[in-house]
């Protein structure tokens, strides 16, 4: 093909029509007059509203998943803070019962040492608070053990009561603890007064048995006046225990035709098995003055003879 025949101008999908910055002053020029045409005229309000509600599934449908997950979120998150609180209110209710408890023992024993400082008023002895600390290890005999020794001058063959009556009476002190041998005790004895007939007695302790825990009166008449519901106290005739304090109360009484002598059973009135608080009271023999001394400013007396027949003294 001969080189003169060639069609030099190029094809139609390479030409370049108008200018690259032609193009870009018109659209910038149609954009400006768009936005300016919509902001006075709101010329594309409905255009937009159109378009909007047409592609309102879409989008619904594309945020279905996020909402979904969001909401998957939300739940555990609410679970574990539901949980969370749970524990904390169980934890809360467990302190609560607990302080419960303990408002509850301590108003008990705040009675109780309310009734202790009344008895220990009413009696005017010497006396020296103590707390039970434990039960002696030894199963046949009944003793306890306070926090009162020798350092807080305790002393052996002390009274001790709690705000109910006599609870027993200390056989061994130690610098810092004593023993405490309660009256229930096989080897405990203490001189009792009936308070309506004024019938004076001896109570020993019975630590086991049908009437374990109990007191019985023994070596009384079977003609005694000793009734069911009689309350015994401390006579006070022993130099130990102070007068008039509650012993026990007779709970049966057996008199049988074949024997010179009842069987009485009493019932302690001290807490001889749940006693916290005590009071240690100082022996009555403690509290007698010592006798005095025999000496020149007190001389023993002296017995005058009568005088001998015919003469004076010899």
């Amino acid at each position: 093909m001969p080189l003169g025949t060639l069609d030099r101008t190029p094809p139609p999908f390479f030409k370049q029509g108008p200018s690259a910055l032609s193009k870009l002053m018109v659209c910038s020029a149609l954009a400006l007059f768009l936005m300016v045409a919509d902001v006075r005229f709101r010329i594309t309000q409905p255009l937009r509203a159109a378009v909007a509600t047409a592609l309102y599934p879409a989008q619904w449908l594309a945020l279905q998943p996020v909402l979904a997950l969001r909401q998957a979120g939300d739940y555990f998150q609410s679970l574990r803070s539901a949980q969370a609180t749970e524990a904390q209110a169980r934890t809360k209710l467990a302190q609560q019962s607990q302080r419960a408890n303990q408002v509850e023992q301590l108003q008990l024993e705040n009675a109780r040492l309310r009734k202790l400082l009344d008895l220990r008023e009413r009696l005017g002895t010497p006396a020296l608070a103590a707390e039970v600390l434990y039960d002696a290890a030894d199963p046949y005999t009944r003793k306890v053990v306070i926090d009162k020794g020798l350092a807080q001058g305790v002393k052996e063959g002390s009274p001790v009561i709690d705000e109910s009556g006599v609870l027993g009476q200390v056989t061994r002190v130690h610098p810092l603890v004593s023993e405490v041998t309660l009256i229930t005790d096989r080897d405990q004895s203490i001189p009792v007064l009936n308070t309506r007939t004024g019938l004076r007695s001896v109570a020993f302790g019975e630590p086991s048995g049908a009437h374990a825990g109990a007191l019985e009166l023994r070596f009384m008449a079977a003609n005694a006046d000793v009734q069911q519901g009689d309350l015994l106290s401390t006579s006070g005739v022993d130099g130990i225990y102070p007068a008039g304090l509650p012993v026990a109360r007779v709970d049966r009484v057996e008199r049988r035709a074949d024997s010179a002598f009842a069987r009485i059973w009493c019932v302690p009135q001290a807490l001889v098995d749940g006693a916290r608080h005590v009071m240690v009271l100082q022996p009555v023999a403690a509290q007698i003055p010592p006798r005095p001394a025999e000496g020149p400013a007190n001389p023993a007396p002296r017995m005058q003879r009568k005088d001998r027949p015919g003469g004076g003294a010899p």
